[in-house]
């Protein structure tokens, strides 16, 4: 799973994709609603954030995005979802075939799950983690429009050998180079998805929860 990611804006690429993100009209749009998007540090559920989708000219384009899918009658949000299963699934078939986006971060966390000698699931080490040799993490996500703001879940799928101790599911992430492609609403994300990096750099942070 991944419920956090991170933001460095020392990195020039992102510093670049802020700057276009904070002129957009659904940047402004978010911040008349009094929920202006975060440019840096640690993003969680429910932060507007830069997102990377198709312009109606098919272009990659950045955009302003609210992290977070609501489902009629539930008050939990969803903020993943399995690419294994999303072209299936009711809620992300037409986003998986359509409406497919990407999240710049620099880095991503993880927190290790531990099982105890009872058998119970227990929260470890807080890692911090990123493609190796990548600057910038390209997580793949899916967005939708509801109530004329758009919203994004990240993608998520089995994790790479080196990171299976942390969890048992990873961010889908691809190369730069394949993110016109995976944008493209013409193009098939089955295939895409096969170019996903799995080797990962991951270092302890500590302790803290979730």
């Amino acid at each position: 799973m991944c419920c956090r990611y991170v933001i460095d804006r020392t990195n020039e690429e992102l510093e670049d994709i802020i700057a276009t993100a904070l002129s957009t009209k659904t940047a402004e749009k978010f911040m008349l609603a009094v929920n202006p998007m975060k440019t840096e540090g640690e993003i969680k559920p429910t932060d507007v954030a830069p997102v990377i989708a198709p312009a109606p000219s098919g272009r990659p384009s950045v955009f302003a995005m609210k992290w977070g899918y609501t489902v009629p009658g539930k008050t939990t949000l969803l903020i993943n979802a399995r690419s294994e299963t999303a072209k299936t699934k009711p809620t992300f078939s037409e986003d998986w075939a359509r409406h497919r986006c990407i999240i710049p971060a620099s880095y991503y966390y993880e927190w290790e799950h531990l099982t105890d000698p009872m058998g119970r699931t227990k929260t470890g080490k807080k890692y911090l983690i990123q493609p190796k040799g990548y600057t910038v993490t390209w997580l793949c996500g899916l967005y939708r429009i509801e109530n004329g703001y758009p919203y994004f879940v990240i993608l998520t799928r089995e994790p790479g050998e080196n990171i299976r101790f942390i969890h048992d599911r990873m961010p889908l992430i691809l190369p730069k180079e394949r993110i016109a492609e995976w944008t493209d609403p013409s193009s098939d994300p089955d295939l895409i998805a096969r170019y996903a990096l799995t080797e990962m750099e991951a270092d302890s942070i500590g302790t803290e929860t979730q």
